[in-house]
């Protein structure tokens, strides 16, 4: 698999004893360009209806 952001950079976690753990939650946030640190809203969602 190969990911390429537009602009920005991939936020890793710390490496301990030389291996970098990420839950499935992480993993997305870092596919997706999010800094899983301080994740934050983009757009407020909206109600349908």
């Amino acid at each position: 698999m190969a990911k390429r952001l537009e602009r920005g950079k991939f936020v890793w976690p710390q490496a301990t004893s030389g291996v970098v753990s990420l839950t499935p939650a992480m993993l997305s946030m870092l596919l997706e360009g999010i800094d899983w640190r301080m994740p934050a809203w983009t757009a407020r969602p909206e109600a349908v209806g």
